[in-house]
């Protein structure tokens, strides 16, 4: 499914089961660290139900991430190679700038 086809459900649903497998966690251990039902997190989880704001709060706590980041769409591939070719120069920059000036304080060092 593209991301464009996505509906909030979905971006939901797979953000919270993304980020509880990160976390080691089964269903049963996030419901338990989110006061929920473990069924609850299961239809969660397939898109068949939708929290309580609350409920959002206790699972994203429990995931220890913002609520914010539970509707994050992850970015395309395309957007994710410019962003780390803008953190590769960026790097590079950074650390030509400071080759360059250690370079010229050993030069002016051995004046």
């Amino acid at each position: 499914m593209r991301i464009e086809e996505q509906n909030i459900r979905d971006i939901l649903a797979s953000n919270i089961k993304e980020n509880r497998k990160k976390c080691g966690f089964s269903q049963e251990k996030l419901a338990e660290k989110a006061g929920i039902s473990t069924p609850f997190v299961a239809m969660i989880e397939v898109s068949r139900k939708f929290p309580t704001p609350d409920v959002l709060e206790r699972i994203a706590g429990a995931l220890n991430i913002k609520t914010y980041q539970l509707f994050a769409v992850p970015p395309s591939p395309e957007e994710a190679m410019e962003q780390l070719r803008r953190d590769i120069v960026s790097e590079i920059k950074q650390t030509v700038g400071e080759s360059v000036a250690i370079a010229v304080k050993v030069a002016l060092a051995q004046r």
